[in-house]
């Protein structure tokens, strides 16, 4: 499946759900919130569907209010298109009921997806799902507002650590470039996505950076963060977006891992630098993601998982 299986499902159809990931960060929404712009724009009708609330600090995307959760959601009435989804588990608590859609389609940029929706999966290695989402209004010739050019913007920078990572490519910039031509104002931008955190959020970086556990000679990175220990922060579990990034950034680490306590589960976010496959790793726990950042979850005790995430990322390491 490629870029014109997907302008034409969307074609083919007048009511959508688009579907976001659990744990939503800035490319599911971003990506999810500018195609229900772009298709209500086209006539077309839309609703973004998440099973986690959206985190505060992507609330200034359009119609970031209008997305739904578990809480009254109806059985789809015609197309889910499933955005940015290395699975359809990743829609968590609303998979059942979206799996009964007539119509189904993916579109994503993680190499460990199953390609399973029925009636293709658009799966293309770039930068960020909004990357595609972009191609995919230009061959629809959509229209490319305001609030849709920020909210794609948003999801591949975010996807991109700021155009940082590995997975930055020339595409990435382009798109970027076309995006800024929307009058995007970076520097405000820029520090709501990047910069400015809330005090619950620098409790919970300091916990982190106080009780990281070093390996395998210094080259991995793991904690674990409990919900007493969101409480003892008052910090959201969506404020634990990002907090990888700190055990990564350790000059001596490859690997890092954060092993969060959720609802009886354990989710987990892991993160290289160079060689170790991450992917690999979660894909042998029914997780996926990318070569360089990937996740799964454990239904294990918190002390329990982190355990297993560390001699599993010792056995890669080595």
């Amino acid at each position: 499946m490629n870029l014109f299986d997907a302008a034409s499902f969307i074609q083919s159809h007048q009511t959508f759900y688009l579907a976001a990931h659990q744990s939503p960060d800035g490319d599911t929404l971003g990506s999810c919130l500018a195609l229900r712009a772009a298709l209500l724009e086209m006539g077309k009708a839309a609703t973004v569907v998440c099973p986690d609330r959206v985190p505060a600090y992507l609330g200034f995307l359009i119609g970031a209010d209008t997305v739904i959760g578990t809480d009254g959601i109806e059985p789809p009435q015609e197309a889910v298109i499933y955005v940015d989804c290395a699975d359809h588990k990743r829609t968590g608590a609303l998979e059942a009921i979206l799996e009964t859609a007539p119509y189904a389609f993916c579109i994503d940029h993680h190499g460990t997806n199953p390609r399973q929706s029925k009636n293709g999966d658009w799966v293309e290695n770039v930068s960020a799902t909004g990357e595609l989402i972009l191609r995919l209004l230009e061959e629809l010739d959509a229209p490319v507002t305001h609030g849709i050019a920020v909210a794609l913007y948003t999801a591949i920078a975010t996807d991109t650590g700021n155009f940082s990572y590995s997975n930055t490519t020339a595409d990435a910039f382009s798109a970027a470039a076309k995006l800024m031509a929307h009058d995007i104002n970076l520097p405000e931008l820029n520090r709501v996505l990047f910069r400015e955190i809330p005090l619950s959020k620098a409790k919970l970086i300091a916990y982190v950076l106080g009780n990281m556990v070093l390996s395998c000679g210094g080259r991995l990175n793991t904690v674990a963060v409990s919900e007493k220990t969101l409480r003892d922060c008052g910090a959201t579990k969506e404020e634990c977006e990002g907090l990888i990034d700190y055990l990564r950034d350790v000059d001596s680490v490859e690997a890092a891992c954060v092993v969060r306590e959720s609802d009886g589960v354990a989710r987990v976010s892991m993160r290289s630098k160079r060689v170790c496959d991450v992917a690999a790793v979660a894909k042998r726990f029914g997780g996926g993601g990318h070569l360089r950042a990937a996740g799964c979850t454990l239904e294990l005790p918190l002390d329990e998982a982190l355990r297993t995430m560390r001699e599993a990322l010792t056995e890669a390491l080595q």
